[in-house]
């Protein structure tokens, strides 16, 4: 991975960046002001440069000059916007894409630096990133990045917390993007149990079929009662000494989701690997928070399954017992993602009983048809909770917005059959799917939050530090949360 390093001034003679800003009428940009002003001769050639590049400084534009004999051997004049967080982000993704065939550079950072560093090293890190499985061609160049900043040890702490984001968000990608033939529920716990080595605080459960069966998760059984591969329920504790907060996070696990009974067709199944996303988010946060030491306890449950078409699968209209008693009549096994989290959120509720409960999943299309693909949707009945993390999302750079828990499309969820229907055919999937999981939060309804977070959690293209395929959606917003729980 590439190596990152606060230095006070550049110490190697070859590719200097320097941050721009837009400044006057479009297109019109000029040189950022740094900690480490650049020499006198560098500053006047780069200045020279803005107007002849017609440069605007938006975050991301990236122009290279090249200096034969010069000290530095290369210029790069790096647009930063406005100069926050998200402007240094996208720059320093757009940065490693356009730098990956240095084997070095210097990066300049104003003496305001602590924004800047932060956004730009999730930037670098986030914007390198590629698949470890299937992506052709050898590694980036790119190795070393010196970022210069006014005080290199009073920025450490930022700079270890970005990478500790960064490098989580990635585990979560890699997660994410892992071809389906290689992960089924085993292969994953199996990478969450190798993730924990080394963090002796780290707590770690997996319950496999018969302990399902024992405990009566009957969902997690129902929906994985099809595949070869037998479900699994990992359960990851972090819990620190100081801790004043219990925080459960609840990841949809589905390994590979055919649609069951109910098959999908094939354009809508292709990517279904991705279908485990929520899992790897809450996981891959489990494992920041352990890392970056943060003073709250923090359990994450994913209920891993496979959700295949065979003679043991479960029907539509079969009715499922959920833990702790409650029964849901499913007519359609496509919606199974709420079966599994059903499972998870009461025994959270009546086993762990914490504080906050806040569930992620690809759920629904019908979160990428109300808010399309950059959002998530955000549920809750909590106004402070809400806004506490939507406000920690956007910081992050990731993108949710707040929807209804609508009381009139409670009588969907009627079943003459159970106490609930999972899958009623009546519209507002979204908002009905939140109102089922509503259904298992007990005494933690007003304490709970539900991000369907199925179209963010994919990326069609690369985009500022988003690459192309898994986003990793919902680590860096929920580390950021965390944070403030201390």
């Amino acid at each position: 991975m590439l190596a990152i390093r606060l230095v006070t001034g550049p110490e190697r003679p070859d590719t200097l960046v320097l941050p721009v800003r837009p400044e006057g009428p479009d297109p019109s940009a000029a040189l950022v002001p740094t900690a480490s002003p650049p020499a006198d001769d560098v500053r006047a050639e780069a200045t020279a440069l803005l107007p002849v590049a017609r440069l605007t400084g938006d975050a991301g534009e990236v122009r290279e000059h090249l200096r034969p004999g010069g000290t530095p051997s290369r210029l790069v004049l790096l647009g930063v916007g406005a100069g926050d967080e998200q402007g240094w982000r996208s720059a320093g993704a757009a940065l490693a894409r356009a730098a990956k065939d240095e084997t070095h550079i210097t990066v300049a950072l104003p003496a305001d630096a602590a924004a800047a560093l932060r956004g730009l090293v999730e930037g670098l890190l986030l914007g390198s990133y590629r698949f470890r499985l299937t992506e052709a061609g050898g590694a980036p160049a790119l190795a070393e990045v010196d970022v210069v900043v006014p005080d290199p040890d009073a920025l450490t702490p930022i700079l270890e917390t970005a990478r500790t984001t960064a490098e989580l968000t990635r585990l979560a990608r890699d997660l994410t993007n892992t071809p389906s033939s290689v992960k089924n529920p085993e292969w994953f716990a199996g990478q969450v149990a190798a993730a924990a080595t080394g963090h002796p605080d780290l707590h770690l459960r997996v319950r496999g079929p018969e302990e399902l069966a024992a405990e009566g998760f009957g969902g997690i059984l129902a929906v994985g009662g099809g595949s070869a591969s037998g479900p699994r329920l990992v359960e990851l504790d972090w819990r620190p000494a100081d801790a004043r907060t219990h925080v459960v996070l609840v990841g949809k696990g589905i390994t590979f989701d055919t649609g069951g009974i109910s098959i999908k067709p094939v354009p809508a199944m292709k990517l279904m690997r991705k279908d485990m996303a929520g899992a790897a988010a809450v996981v891959a946060a489990t494992l920041g928070a352990a890392a970056l030491r943060l003073p709250v306890r923090v359990t994450t449950l994913a209920p891993l399954a496979e959700n295949m078409v065979s003679g043991s699968a479960f029907r539509p209209g079969d009715i499922v017992r959920h833990y702790g008693g409650l029964t849901s009549e499913s007519t359609n096994s496509d919606a199974e993602g709420r079966l599994v989290l059903a499972d998870a959120m009461a025994y959270a509720v009546r086993e762990l009983k914490p504080d906050l409960l806040v569930d992620l999943a690809t759920l629904t299309g019908a979160n990428a048809v109300a808010l399309g693909k950059r959002h998530a949707a955000l549920y809750s009945e909590n106004d402070q909770l809400a806004a506490d993390l939507l406000a920690a999302i956007d910081a992050a750079g990731e993108r949710a917005w707040r929807m209804p828990l609508a009381t009139d499309y409670v009588e969907y969820l009627g079943s003459e059959l159970a106490d609930l229907h999972s899958s009623p055919a009546r519209g507002a999937g979204s908002v009905v799917a939140a109102l089922f999981l509503r259904e298992f939060t007990g005494d933690l309804r007003d304490h709970w939050v539900h991000l369907d977070m199925s179209a963010p959690s994919w990326s069609d293209d690369a985009d500022a530090e988003l690459a192309k395929g898994a986003t990793g959606w919902g680590v860096r917003g929920l580390l950021r949360w965390l944070a403030t729980l201390g």
